[in-house]
C-alpha cells in the first residue's frame, strides 16, 4: 500500500503511524499503543504484553480481528525498518476494550482527533504547517528555528519532487544523493553528521542550529535549481548535480567561518541547544536582581 509514515504524539509519547493514501485510513503500531496505555518501560515489555493479549483475544473468539490486522515496516528504536503489527482505527478500538487502562477514554478521543485532523489537512494543507508549528513549540524550539525548519521541509519536498521527475528511486538512491549533498557542504555524510551530534534514530535536521539549517536548505534548493536547468538523465548525472548544489552551500559555509572565525557546524544536539536557550532566558530574568543587590 502507498504508505506515509508519521510519528504522532499522545501525552508526549511517540506512536508510529502510517497513512494509506488509497484507503484514506490511518494505521497505528499496536505495540506503541499498548506501551502508552499500560505504561510499559520499553518496546520489549510492550511486545510481551501484546503477545499475551493476542492469545487472550484469540481464546475469546476474536481471531478474525487478529487475522485482519496487518504488518507494516516501521522504524524501530534502533533506526531500522522492521515489520510490526498495525491496526486501523476500528480494529484498535476493539483492542483497547481489552486493555484495562485509565488512559483508554482519553486515547479514544485522541484517535478521533487524529482522524479529523487528517481530513481537515486534506481540505486545507496550511493546517499541516500550523500543527507542525504547535508540535515543535511543545518540544521547546524557538519560533525563529521553527520557521526555518518548516521552510526546510518545503525545500526538501521540492528537491524530492525534482528527483522523482528524473526517475530517482526512493530509499537507497535518495540516501546516496542526500549524502553527496551533505558531504559537499558540510564535509560529512549524513551518518557522520549524526555521529558528531550523538544521534541515532533522531532526525538530523531537528538537531541543527538555525545556521546549519539555512546552509542545508541552500544546498538542497541549489541542487533543485541546477537539476531543473541541466535535466540529468542518469543517476550518475544526478550525483554530479547533487555535488554541485552542495558545493555552493559549502563555499558559503567557508566564507562565513572565514569572517567569524567560528565553525558553523556544531556537535550540539537539540537537547543541548535548548539548554543554551534556557540558560540565556534564565540569565536575562535573574541579572536585574543581581544588579539590584550590587546597588
Amino acid at each position: 500500500m502507498p504508505q506515509n509514515d508519521k510519528i504522532q504524539l499522545f501525552e508526549d509519547k511517540r506512536i508510529r503511524t502510517a497513512w494509506d493514501e488509497e484507503k484514506e485510513e490511518w494505521y497505528f503500531s499496536v505495540v506503541d499503543v499498548v506501551a502508552v496505555l499500560t505504561d510499559q518501560p520499553d518496546a520489549r515489555h510492550a511486545s510481551t504484553y501484546w503477545a499475551v493479549l493476542k492469545k487472550r483475544l484469540n481464546n475469546e473468539g476474536a481471531g478474525q480481528l487478529l487475522t485482519n490486522c496487518k504488518q507494516l515496516k516501521m522504524t524501530a528504536s534502533d533506526g531500522r525498518k522492521r515489520l510490526t503489527d498495525v491496526a486501523d482505527t476500528e480494529q484498535l478500538l476493539r483492542i483497547i476494550q481489552s486493555i484495562p487502562s485509565p488512559k483508554a477514554e482519553p486515547f479514544k478521543l485522541w484517535l478521533a482527533q487524529v482522524g479529523r485532523e487528517r481530513i481537515e489537512e486534506t481540505i486545507d494543507p496550511e493546517l499541516t504547517i500550523e500543527r507542525a508549528l504547535e508540535t515543535y513549540l511543545k518540544k521547546g524550539y524557538t519560533r525563529e528555528w521553527i520557521n526555518q525548519r518548516l521552510q526546510a521541509i518545503q525545500v526538501r519536498k521540492e528537491l524530492t519532487d525534482e528527483w522523482d521527475a528524473h526517475g530517482v528511486q526512493k530509499g537507497v538512491e535518495y540516501a546516496i544523493l542526500t549524502d553527496e549533498i551533505s558531504r559537499a557542504w558540510s564535509g560529512m555524510s549524513t551518518r557522520q553528521y549524526k555521529n558528531l551530534k550523538g544521534l541515532k534514530k533522531e532526525n538530523l535536521r531537528d538537531n541543527m542550529t538555525t545556521l546549519e539549517l539555512v546552509l542545508n536548505m541552500l544546498a538542497e534548493a541549489t541542487t533543485t535549481e541546477i537539476s531543473k536547468q541541466k535535466s540529468p538523465g542518469t543517476f550518475s548525472e544526478n550525483i554530479d548535480v547533487a555535488r554541485a548544489g552542495g558545493k555552493v552551500a559549502g563555499d558559503a559555509r567557508k566564507a562565513i567561518e572565514s569572517q567569524t572565525g567560528v565553525p558553523v557546524i556544531t556537535s550540539k544536539n537539540a537537547a543541548q541547544l535548548h539548554q543554551v536557550v534556557t540558560d540565556l532566558l534564565e540569565g536575562a530574568t535573574t541579572s536585574p536582581k543581581k544588579q539590584g543587590k550590587k546597588r
